[in-house]
């Protein structure tokens, strides 16, 4: 069952598309994450992706030990 979770991203996206986004961020001379972030309320497609490559951009595969959301210290 794991490996059915495991890889449903890679259903998300078809291969025919996957970098398109980023090829469209690299035209606008700016980061993935910069043009998710400015085109994330523009209409249709485009729009779409932005969102989801920000969905994407907050995945991570490995958490960050010097994370302040992951640090259970008790605050400072």
């Amino acid at each position: 069952m794991a490996e059915k979770r495991k890889n449903w991203v890679k259903k998300a996206v078809p291969a025919a598309h996957r970098g398109k986004f980023r090829e469209k961020a690299e035209r606008a001379g700016m980061s993935t994450a910069a043009y998710a972030k400015k085109e994330a309320h523009a209409p249709g497609t485009l729009g779409k992706e932005a969102r989801l490559a920000t969905t994407f951009l907050g995945m991570s595969k490995k958490r960050s030990k010097t994370s302040i959301l992951y640090d259970h210290k008790g605050g400072q």
